[in-house]
C-alpha cells in the first residue's frame, strides 16, 4: 500500500503542477479579450485569430484542471447529502463513482479523441473563419484534459481504498492530501 500511495502522490504532484501553472492561462486569455476588444473599438481593427485564441485558452483551462479540481476535491458534489453520510460511506461512494464512473468515461474520451487529433494534425485543419487558427492545439486538450482527469482518479481511488483498509485518515478531509509520515505500516 506505501507504493501505491507514494504512486497517487507523485499523481497529485503532477496535477498540482498544471493546476498552478495553467491558472496563468485565464489571465492571458483576459488579456487577448481586452487587447481584442481595444483594438475593435480604437482602431476598428478585429481579429477572428484573438478571439479563437481566447477560445483556446479557456478550454484549455477547464479541460486540463479537471484533474486538479479532482484532486482539491472541488469538484460538484452534493454536500447536504455527503455531510449526513459517514466518512466510511462517503468513501465508499467515491469509491464506486470513480470506478464505474469518472475512470471509465474519461478514459473512454481520451481515448476516442486520440483519432480526431492525429487527423487533424496530419491535415493542419484550420478553423473556417478568416484569419482563423489550427485546430490540433485545442483539440490536443481533450486527450490531455482527460488523461489527467483519469489519472487523478485513480490517485483517489487508491487513497480512497486506503482510508477504507484503515491505512490513511480520511482524504475527504485533509483535501485529498496524503501525508505519507501519516500512513501506518503494512505487515
Amino acid at each position: 500500500m506505501k507504493a501505491l500511495l507514494k504512486f497517487s502522490a507523485g499523481i497529485d504532484a503532477i496535477n498540482g503542477w498544471v493546476g498552478n501553472y495553467i491558472k496563468w492561462l485565464i489571465l492571458a486569455a483576459v488579456l487577448v479579450s481586452a487587447g481584442n476588444a481595444t483594438t475593435r473599438y480604437l482602431f476598428s481593427i478585429a481579429s477572428n485569430a484573438m478571439l479563437e485564441l481566447q477560445w483556446y485558452l479557456y478550454a484549455a483551462v477547464f479541460t486540463a484542471a479537471a484533474g486538479y479540481v479532482l484532486k482539491l476535491n472541488e469538484h460538484v458534489r452534493i454536500d447536504v447529502v455527503s455531510q449526513r453520510i459517514s466518512p466510511r460511506a462517503r468513501n465508499w461512494i467515491d469509491v464506486i463513482g470513480l470506478l464505474f464512473c469518472v475512470m471509465p468515461v474519461s478514459l473512454y474520451i481520451c481515448l476516442q479523441s486520440i483519432p480526431n487529433l492525429l487527423e487533424t494534425y496530419a491535415n493542419q485543419e484550420v478553423s473556417q473563419n478568416a484569419g482563423g487558427l489550427l485546430r490540433w492545439p485545442v483539440r490536443a486538450m481533450i486527450p490531455i484534459g482527460f488523461g489527467l482527469l483519469f489519472i487523478q482518479a485513480f490517485s483517489e481511488l487508491i487513497k480512497r481504498w486506503a482510508f477504507l483498509k484503515g491505512y490513511i485518515e480520511d482524504p475527504l478531509n485533509k483535501g485529498g492530501h496524503v501525508n505519507m509520515d501519516d500512513e501506518q505500516e503494512t505487515a
